[in-house]
């Protein structure tokens, strides 16, 4: 498109594209022979470059984990099951992601689809299957030069040959010989925590409590990533009084030397703010942002989501009036974390450490687990958040970062007359109902007890969808035969069965065991033993038929001999 009337505007022609009408002459005369040719000339330029495969990451194993693992993997807009996307490029799957971060040398991507059932495609089996990219579609730092260029470095290594080799000519083996899907044997998904309420916590290792100190904490700290997220809480407010409870009401981040993203409650449009280095941003004509050292993705007013650079995601919810925050972590934080999510270490036992190294002794003694939560309150060197109202400078900025004079109530109390006993007896049920009773009964909210529940069941939903799955990798088809599945996951079947006149040999039926490896024999196809004894039997019968051949042609050679030799003598 050109951009007419508009001077000093950054911009470049391309001869890279894929308008056919806008073609050479070949293309017109014999596009089958114009493609091919484009699509070998790919295939010998592919020879020649350096091997991408080994550095992308894994594909997640399911459509479950793909859309879980918010931190690594973000929707593909072409392959969209939210809206209704018709998969062009991937025919036979229903949803695709991409990972967020290009690969670390070769600035590579990893795209990853799935079909209806959830199962992951391989281009091994459909031509719609998941296909790694030479070069990430969203570039990477410092984008200036291919294969690092946004959009453009994608499109000539990785799309171009797509139309070249399998939509303009039928050689799509050329394609997927360079683009092999990745499967999710190495795949490790990530862990989550949360906190939701006013405030309730589960930390990275299951373990759940409430604290509902004022002030500003430090949810996860990670030295060894330079991790740091914070997060500010707030009283929550009665009909007729301040309540003794706190909610969650701005989340502050960063990595490293990334810009620092705050998310927190906005009263102006009763949804969420962002905030790039203490100044606001619009998504008013985009839901993604592409930041110093961090992505932003914000669909909504409602739902926005934190991405860095070491596969740590954050998700921010507004649930009712409160706020609902995920961190999930790559198993790389593992052993490295700190603050009122816990020890990432698979060991509940460590969780609720104070800041000072001390372990809490009673997970159930409400008063210990307070002052374990005061413990990690920011200290005012370190704090991330924005201080842009009165109220906030005096709340926070000038105060101490814990305050000690708000003492919330601990416990549930528990009187029949309350109007709100039915309400809650109602709404909470099952896990997690000691959270929603708190907030119905104490924060005098059902709608805040109902949102509490909801944020309980949907954590509970994720840490279920990013259980860790077994694969067995992908099995081939026998020659001369045919496989019959294409789930590779634990418990999963493929049988096999050969062409007509071959045997099968092996096992007809191999399972994925949960030691990750497939049950039976290797399968094969041979010639049927009917079918020997036929080729057998004309092989003999040829060869007999040659030998009398021979015998009677040496036998009248031999006769006609003796003839000439008796009419010989005769004239002698």
């Amino acid at each position: 498109m050109c951009l007419q009337n508009n001077r000093n505007v950054e911009a470049a022609w391309t001869e890279d594209h894929a308008l056919a009408w806008h073609l050479e002459q070949e293309f017109r005369q014999n596009s089958t022979a114009w493609a091919l040719e484009k699509c070998l000339a790919w295939d010998q330029l592919e020879n020649q470059l350096p091997d991408f495969l080994g550095e992308i990451i894994d594909c997640p194993c399911t459509l479950a984990q793909a859309r879980a693992d918010t931190g690594r993997f973000h929707t593909d807009y072409g392959c969209d099951i939210e809206k209704g996307s018709v998969c062009t490029y991937h025919p036979g799957c229903v949803h695709c992601v991409r990972a967020i971060q290009a690969s670390p040398k070769y600035a590579a991507g990893q795209q990853c689809c799935y079909d209806s059932t959830g199962a992951q495609v391989l281009t091994a089996d459909s031509i719609g299957g998941s296909t790694p990219d030479r070069a990430h579609d969203w570039g990477s730092p410092p984008y200036k030069k291919p294969p690092r260029i946004p959009g453009q470095s994608h499109w000539v290594y990785d799309v171009l040959s797509f139309y070249y080799c399998c939509l303009w000519s039928d050689n799509c083996h050329y394609y997927f010989k360079h683009r092999p899907s990745s499967d999710c044997r190495q795949y490790q998904s990530p862990s989550s925590a949360v906190v939701f309420g006013d405030p309730h916590f589960v930390t990275f290792d299951g373990v759940s409590y409430s604290f509902n100190g004022k002030g500003e904490y430090t949810l996860v700290v990670s030295e060894q990533k330079q991790l740091v997220i914070q997060g500010r809480t707030e009283p929550v407010n009665g009909d007729r009084k301040t309540i003794n409870a706190t909610k969650l009401t701005s989340v502050a981040m960063r990595e490293a030397s990334s810009d620092i993203v705050e998310v927190r409650l906005s009263h102006a449009n009763n949804g969420l703010e962002v905030l790039q280095n203490q100044q606001t941003l619009s998504f008013a004509e985009q839901s993604w942002m592409d930041l110093h050292g961090v992505f932003v993705f914000s669909p909504t007013s409602t739902n926005v989501t934190v991405m860095f650079p070491s596969g740590a995601g954050v998700e921010v919810r507004l649930r009712g009036v409160t706020v609902t925050t995920t961190v999930l972590l790559p198993e790389e934080f593992k052993g490295s974390t700190l603050g009122l999510l816990g020890k990432m270490n698979s060991d509940a036992t460590d969780d609720l450490v104070f800041s000072t190294g001390q372990s809490v002794q009673n997970h159930t003694d409400p008063v210990e687990l307070f002052n374990f939560g005061a413990s990690w309150a920011v200290l005012n060197t370190s704090a991330l958040f924005t201080y842009d109202s009165e109220y906030l400078l005096n709340t926070f900025y000038y105060e101490l970062r814990h305050d000690d004079s708000f003492v919330p109530v601990f416990s549930v109390p528990e009187d029949p007359d309350d109007p709100l006993t039915d309400q809650a007896a109602e709404i909470c049920s099952g896990e997690g109902s000691q959270f929603c009773r708190y907030d119905v009964l104490v924060g005098r909210s059902p709608a805040m007890g109902n949102a509490t529940r909801v944020s309980f069941q949907s954590h509970v939903s994720l840490v279920n969808d990013l259980k860790t799955v077994l694969s067995c990798g992908w099995i081939p088809p026998p020659s001369n035969g045919k496989k019959h599945g294409t789930t590779y996951l634990q418990g999963a079947k493929v049988q096999f069965s050969c062409d007509e006149g071959y045997t099968l040999r092996g096992s007809a039926e191999r399972f994925c065991q949960k030691n990750g490896r497939w049950s039976g024999e290797d399968t094969s196809c041979v010639v049927s033993s009917n079918i020997t004894g036929i080729v057998a039997g004309s092989v003999i019968g040829a060869v007999a038929l040659i030998v009398i051949i021979t015998t009677t042609v040496l036998h009248y050679r031999k006769q006609k001999r003796k003839t000439a030799d008796s009419e010989e003598e005769g004239r002698m």
